[in-house]
């Protein structure tokens, strides 16, 4: 299938998990403020790291594989297999581990305990995340675009359907309650088109060790679990950072700002999971890869500058849509963080030749680096500049970034 048409699909499900998303913040926005903005932050962070610990951090693992054994009934069924296995161990040991600590983690995120409960439905609801994660690695894997697509618009619906309901009955509870519920309705909708897809057999749904993929997932799982735990945790440290010396309506205009960014950005970052990721784990010779990597720069960078560029003159209207008049002050960080933005995309187009090539070592190692120097420099450059200084320090930080991966990849092509 074609990038044009991969992308229209990928396209079509990132609007629709986008659509989910803004109207959860929307809903907080309208309910709980500038401040109600900045701890949904902090719920969201907590959602991405269980997610990833739920399925044991080996979804980007199970499209590899698959991608590379997906002609080879013997290997595919031996990963399928260990992959469940440990996917439904590692979302068990999470979800105990949350639920035991809910209190503790409602008190130190939410600044309330009260939301105990809410981090308990979180927990307990950790069994199905895992298991819609393993389907959508697999309809990944197999390169199903327009399947995927299916299932993450039907689902999306689902989630929305979720919020408007449950906001309306329990207000800023509900809508923090609907992100929950929103990921495990996703099931409905993922099981049934998995099943009926042409590369479904039963013997995906066994579960069975084996040590030798299981050591290989293991080993991929520390650089998307570094890769996936690093930014949120990293994003907690910034907020509270940032609490403590502007304030949580700072710290609701900074969120605002990040929210909007990740928002156009999802488009961008799924198309580089559901069509490269799976392309450069496949290609074995130099060609092809470089190809690729070509391809990726061709169509996602002159992407992601046009959507910066449109952004920034219509901010105003951006911010007061998406949240609230309440929220002018964020117009004032949008330059460096959409400059940010840029040099993200081009660095992540390169940094996944480390996660597809499996580069454990300098991957995980770059990630720690990387997300010790964007703390340091927020720190830095908001003692500086004031709440703008964290925007200055995500677009300095992403082009050291960038200088780091092309040095990456120059070396990697160079050797084959």
């Amino acid at each position: 299938m074609s990038f044009v048409r991969s992308g229209a699909y990928a396209a079509a499900g990132t609007a629709a998990r986008l659509l989910a998303a803004l109207l959860v913040v929307k809903l907080v926005a309208s309910f709980a403020g500038p401040a109600g903005v900045g701890r949904l932050g902090q719920f969201i962070s907590l959602m991405s790291l269980l997610a990833v610990f739920a399925g044991g951090g080996i979804g980007s693992a199970v499209v590899k594989y698959v991608a590379e054994y997906r002609e080879d009934g013997v290997r595919l069924s031996r990963l399928l297999s260990a992959a469940l296995w440990y996917a439904l161990l590692a979302s068990c040991a999470m979800g105990l581990v949350t639920w035991v600590f809910s209190a503790r983690i409602a008190a130190w995120l939410l600044g309330d305990a009260s939301y105990a409960s809410l981090v308990r439905v979180l927990a307990f609801a950790q069994l199905g995340v895992a298991v819609l994660n393993y389907i959508l690695a697999v309809v990944n894997g197999f390169m199903d675009v327009r399947r995927l697509a299916l299932i993450q618009v039907a689902g999306s619906l689902l989630a929305m359907l979720a919020a408007l309901a449950l906001s309306r009955w329990l207000h800023l509870y509900g809508a923090l309650l609907s992100l929950v519920l929103g990921q495990v309705l996703w099931l409905v909708v993922g099981l049934p088109a998995w099943w009926r897809s042409p590369y479904f057999s039963r013997g995906m749904l066994r579960m069975r060790f084996d040590r030798e993929m299981t050591g290989r997932l293991a080993a991929f799982s520390t650089m998307t679990l570094t890769s996936a735990l690093v930014p949120p945790l990293v994003n907690i440290a910034v907020r509270d950072d940032l609490a403590s010396r502007f304030g949580w309506t700072q710290v609701g205009y900074w969120q605002a700002v990040t929210r909007v960014s990740d928002a156009y950005l999802l488009f961008l970052v799924t198309a580089i999971n559901i069509y490269y990721l799976p392309r450069l784990a496949a290609a074995k010779e130099k060609a092809p890869l470089v190809a690729a990597l070509g391809e990726a720069w061709r169509y996602l960078l002159p992407a992601v500058t046009l959507v910066a560029a449109c952004i920034y003159p219509l901010r105003d209207t951006v911010t007061r849509v998406l949240f609230s008049g309440d929220f002018a002050a964020a117009n004032a960080l949008y330059a460096p963080q959409l400059l940010g933005d840029v040099l993200k995309i081009a660095s992540f187009v390169l940094a996944y030749l480390m996660l597809a090539k499996a580069m454990t070592r300098l991957f995980v190692v770059s990630e720690l680096v990387f997300a010790g120097t964007y703390f340091l420099l927020v720190h830095v450059f908001t003692a500086h500049f004031g709440l703008i200084g964290a925007m200055y320090a995500f677009a300095a930080n992403y082009a050291i970034y960038l200088v780091f991966n092309l040095v990456v990849a120059r070396r990697y092509l160079g050797a084959l």
